[in-house]
């Protein structure tokens, strides 16, 4: 009867799996990595539900067979030598699982098992590889999961589920690199860990957990120290980046939890077609310059459902994105949601179509700010920053063109262009310090067309701060604001009509 009652349920398990195969590879193919960024005014006023931490889920074996996987079109990277005992280098191992997942005709999965903590060099990983690719750091077949995994990967992954129900093995897995900057190569980049380059379609799935190891290098001597006695020294300060994308598109990241990143925690450069979600990434609030998303020259992207705490920007979008969706997105302790910074350096720089709606930033230095350097050239354009709660914020809304870093930038005459931003539906708490709308806008380069909309926001504890800071900054409002703005000019400054330089 008990070997019975285990046949019904291989049974129903595989139905299950298979029925979800067939429909989620439906959806792949009408749904996957469509950015239409149609995005509709939400209407909400309470603060929205901040997404769950990804589940634990239960796992199966990873390849029960002990084959490496080439026949299954599923590569263990234990079956290429892999040990994942925390301390030997794994990295040769990853390489050959690598190389083989990217040289398999058809979809492949790279599979990192639980209870294994695999310790890997910096590593770039190159395509272009001949099918799409599943980076897996766990091995549960979600329907969340099907939905990017190809057909001709399900019925693998099928035999997975039944080998979990048959040996009940966990196989999530952690990944981590050398234990800081003493323990680091000298021959390997410190700028970066674990590098995609030149991929197209791939997703970077799992419950699995990405350890950065960052502590040894937030205590580097040339680190901003904020202690009582801090203090910042120089010497050599490169620190790597977890997680790097470059030069690649249709890419998924979902369901990772990625901590104590040494920097950055992911880095989209020149990446086309990018879908975020569900990820939960921590750090320290005053880990230095561990922002959770940054991308640059990247367009056509989805941030969604994800919870990030760090010692810097949530998310930080550079020069050249464009056609970006941040949604459902809880922000903080952090440096809150930036664009920028942009210019530096006199650059010229270019960032247009970004909306951040539906999210919560709680006891944060800024909430959704802009920032550009004086002396760069380029514009912000056709910004809307939409539905967002505030949670005792220092700056819940800032523009910042006189960014800078030290006390010895001067003044110059060149600026981006800051104009059609949008701020709808913004409510909440700011920290009393300073004022909760900041408009500091070039004194050559005005801000134009300012929106406001909707906006609510009271101290924290104490009175009403009454004085929002305008410096030639242009806008009108829909709606009455609390608390009240009185600084915005109205209309368009006559040197913007004629300005056509820094437009992009």
């Amino acid at each position: 009867m008990k070997h019975s009652g285990v046949s019904l349920l291989v049974f129903g398990i595989s139905f299950i799996c298979l029925f979800l195969c067939i429909q989620a590879r439906r959806h792949y193919h009408t749904q996957h990595h469509k950015h239409s960024h149609l995005h509709k005014s939400s209407t909400i006023s309470e603060p929205p539900t901040p997404p769950p931490e990804p589940a634990s889920h239960p796992p199966v074996p990873a390849n029960p067979s002990g084959g490496s996987g080439n026949s299954t079109g599923v590569f263990d990277v234990r079956s290429f030598g892999a040990i994942g005992d925390g301390i030997t280098d794994d990295t040769d191992a990853f390489k050959m699982a690598w190389e083989a997942a990217c040289n398999q005709d058809d979809s492949a999965v790279i599979l990192v098992p639980y209870g294994f903590e695999f310790m890997i060099q910096s590593t770039i990983f190159t395509g272009p590889c001949h099918g799409g690719l599943v980076f897996q750091v766990t091995s549960f077949v979600s329907p969340v999961m099907l939905f990017f995994v190809p057909l001709e990967v399900c019925k693998d992954l099928l035999i997975l589920v039944i080998g979990y129900v048959l040996f009940n093995e966990k196989v999530d897995g952690t990944l981590m690199p050398p234990d800081g900057p003493d323990s680091w190569p000298q021959k390997n980049s410190r700028r970066q860990w674990l590098v995609f380059y030149r991929i197209n379609e791939m997703s970077l799935l799992g419950g699995g957990v990405i350890d950065g190891r960052g502590e040894k290098w937030w205590d580097l001597p040339c680190k901003p120290h904020k202690g009582i006695n801090g203090t910042t020294m120089p010497g050599p300060c490169d620190s790597p980046t977890a997680i790097r994308f470059f030069m690649s598109s249709n890419l998924t990241v979902q369901g990772l939890k990625i901590k104590n990143s040494p920097q950055f925690n992911f880095r989209f450069d020149n990446c086309k077609n990018v879908h975020v979600e569900s990820i939960h990434i921590t750090a320290p609030a005053l880990s230095p310059n561990t922002d959770g998303i940054h991308i640059e020259n990247t367009n056509g992207v989805e941030i969604y459902n994800s919870v990030i705490s760090n010692g810097d920007d949530c998310v930080s979008i550079g020069s050249g994105c464009y056609d970006v969706d941040i949604r459902n997105i809880t922000c903080g302790p952090s440096h809150g949601i930036s664009i920028g910074s942009l210019g530096n350096h006199n650059s010229r720089a270019c960032v247009s179509n970004i909306t951040v709606r539906d999210s919560v930033i709680r006891v944060s230095d800024n909430g959704v700010r802009i920032k550009t350097w004086q002396g760069g050239s380029g514009a912000v354009s056709g910004i809307t920053f939409s539905n967002i709660h505030m949670d005792n914020v220092r700056n819940p809304i800032i523009i910042d063109q006189f960014y800078c870093l030290s006390k010895g930038c001067t003044n110059q005459t060149s600026a981006l262009s800051v104009s059609d931003i949008l701020y709808e539906n913004i409510k909440g708490t700011y920290n009393i310090r300073s004022p909760p709308m900041h408009f500091a806008c070039s004194d050559s380069v005005p801000c134009t067309n300012l929106t406001l909309s909707d906006i609510e926001l009271l101290p924290a504890e104490g009175d009403l701060v009454l004085d929002p800071y305008c410096w030639n900054a242009y806008g009108d409002f829909r709606t009455l604001t609390i608390p009240p703005v009185s600084c915005l000019m109205e209309g368009i400054p006559r040197s913007s009509l004629h300005n056509e330089m820094d437009y992009c």
